[in-house]
């Protein structure tokens, strides 16, 4: 019997993965590196860069790599990671450390649809949108 179907979402970096793996990490209290592989002498990518590694944030697992290839695109805010944070406190702690050389989308306030909210691009360009519970 084949293996059920699983969708994680992948994080395509040029040469940042690790860096910004390990800033999502210190985000979150339960979050942890899962499995990681690095490029070689050999490549394609840069030796010692991210092959492809998995990680976990919040019982939520992700993978993040680094391209081997040049391109020219990067991410959009049409795609989010959206948090539910337990407390106000929790939520403006990630919003400041996410828009900390990154860039507002909108500022955390009260809107129709939450009473805090913020959405924001951080410094690698990964759209997040943070919600109080």
């Amino acid at each position: 019997m084949p293996a059920p179907q699983k969708i994680t979402t992948l994080l395509m970096f040029d040469g940042r993965a690790e860096e910004a793996m390990t800033f999502y990490l210190s985000l979150f209290e339960d979050a942890e590196v899962l499995a990681i592989a690095r490029y070689g002498a050999e490549g394609p990518g840069a030796e010692g860069s991210v092959e492809h590694a998995t990680f976990s944030l919040a019982g939520q697992q992700l993978m993040c790599m680094d391209s081997s290839v040049k391109h020219g695109f990067g991410f959009t805010p049409a795609i989010s990671l959206y948090v539910d944070c337990a407390t106000e406190a929790e939520l403006e702690r990630i919003y400041a450390a996410l828009a900390e050389k990154g860039q507002p989308l909108m500022p955390l306030g009260s809107y129709g649809f939450s009473t805090r909210f913020g959405w924001v691009a951080d410094r690698f360009g990964v759209s997040w949108q943070l919600n109080l519970a």
